[in-house]
């Protein structure tokens, strides 16, 4: 059962996004939610001099400026935490963001994070680099969050048979029945028996579901369009499916199925581990 959320914020509006619904979740779900925020050591450690002939870098102005920010974000993270009925506090850490994070997730069964960060207005990407580098390194269960997404409607859940699938067929049972939503069961396959082979097989995996189920399959177009796809046509609240497909390898790099769900996806995603 999902009981202990880690939620990653540094207070911009992109992380004000996964902080509302990971409150939110944690809330419906009567689990325990934490936060994180950490200031990084690239913002607030001096650049090697090489050489030059520079002004005195100003560390110390920047370590208090940074500290002051991220106990306000701290603070504020508390007090909606305390609003929604949770006591949930948050840690301030000091370090390379995503370093910190995975390593406070340990024991913690879902990671919460917002698609973009305070970088966003700067980078020009489409996932904040502290998300992508996350997603990529953490062992847990990531729920990536875009601005504007709300936890409400069925939950999407592409199945592909890998153990990513299994894992996140699991998942999406647990929070089913936690958050009372139906499940919609995307597959993606160009052979029409395999097809139905794995509708029958995440049957099984979903027997626990006490709500329905309505099957989608797709033989056309590339399988991360049909989801998101499938997604917005049923105004879903949540897109679950494995970190990694049938292919691990070659799903390790941005560009798989699970990172491009993960770019253009308008409701949350969490990638199962």
């Amino acid at each position: 059962m999902i009981k202990t959320i880690l939620v990653a914020t540094d207070g911009s509006e992109g992380a004000t996004a996964g902080e509302n619904f990971g409150l939110a979740l944690a809330g419906r779900l009567q689990a325990r939610a934490a936060g994180i925020t950490v200031i990084e050591d690239r913002d607030v450690k001096a650049p090697k001099a090489d050489g030059l002939s520079t002004a005195g870098f100003p560390e110390s102005e920047l370590q208090a400026y940074y500290r002051s920010r991220a106990e306000a974000v701290a603070q504020r993270f508390g007090e909606r935490a305390q609003s929604g009925g949770n006591s949930g506090s948050c840690e301030v850490a000091t370090g390379i963001a995503d370093e910190v994070i995975i390593e406070r997730s340990r024991g913690t069964d879902v990671v919460v994070v917002g698609r973009n960060g305070k970088g966003e207005p700067y980078s020009g990407s489409l996932v904040g680099s502290t998300t992508t580098r996350l997603m990529r390194k953490t062992s847990r269960s990531t729920l990536i969050v875009p601005a504007g997404a709300a936890l409400s409607g069925p939950i999407i859940l592409g199945f592909d048979g890998s153990p990513g699938s299994r894992i996140a067929a699991d998942l999406a049972v647990q929070l089913a029945n936690g958050l009372g939503e139906t499940i919609h069961v995307f597959v993606d396959s160009k052979d029409k028996g395999r097809a139905v082979a794995r509708f029958e097989e995440v049957r099984q995996l979903l027997g626990p579901l006490s709500g329905s189920v309505r099957e989608t399959s797709s033989t056309l177009g590339r399988p991360d369009v049909k989801i998101v796809d499938a997604a917005k046509e049923s105004r879903s609240g949540l897109i679950v499916m494995g970190a990694f497909g049938r292919n691990r390898i070659s799903e390790y790099f941005l560009g798989s199925n699970a990172a491009s769900v993960v770019r253009t996806s308008p409701v949350a995603v969490l990638l199962a581990r």
